[in-house]
């Protein structure tokens, strides 16, 4: 892993477990393990490091939508299920930008927007039907939501109220809406 890995990896941990105020470059170098002036020759300030996590999600994210695509069980389905924390980097980028978001930084507040809608482009075009999407979405915010409270919320096991195969099972049900609503069924 290279120092610059390190040092994001450090500034993402801080963002999820103890917030954006917490995440000083002091605290950044020493949970890398670095010098505060080795994190400055990676960052010159603050505002790089926030852009070299946004570079990353923005990077995470672009994969995610690759996939998503040509998931085989579809685009409504992966989004639902990929919305369950698993402490993926992409997961944790997108918690550690949410922090930044919530603490009013312009740049994560517009990357959170631009996900959204290039998954909701993708929903769509599976979907046809904007109500339907937008309940899609609302359902894989609501678990992202939740592990951003707790800093990875687990789902229920299967077979247990509320698990993840029984959120599917409401996806399939809301894909099959979108289908005859649009008379494709």
């Amino acid at each position: 892993m290279s120092a610059r890995d390190a040092l994001l990896d450090a500034y993402e941990a801080i963002l999820i477990d103890e917030g954006a105020r917490a995440a000083t470059l002091e605290a950044v170098a020493s949970r890398a393990g670095v010098s505060k002036g080795g994190l400055l020759y990676h960052f010159r300030s603050k505002e790089a490091l926030a852009e070299g996590l946004l570079a990353r999600l923005e990077e995470l994210a672009a994969q995610d939508r690759e996939l998503m695509r040509a998931a085989p069980e579809g685009p409504a389905r992966y989004y639902v299920r990929s919305s369950v924390w698993t402490g993926s980097a992409f997961d944790r980028a997108c918690i550690a930008v949410a922090q930044l978001a919530q603490a009013s930084t312009p740049a994560a507040r517009d990357m959170m927007v631009r996900m959204g809608e290039a998954w909701r482009e993708l929903l769509m075009e599976e979907l046809g039907d904007p109500a339907v999407c937008r309940a899609i979405l609302l359902m894989g915010d609501g678990l992202y939501y939740d592990a951003a409270l707790v800093g990875g919320a687990e789902v229920p096991a299967p077979g247990s109220s509320g698990s993840l195969e029984e959120l599917l099972e409401v996806v399939d049900h809301l894909v099959e809406l979108a289908r005859t609503r649009r008379g494709t069924a």
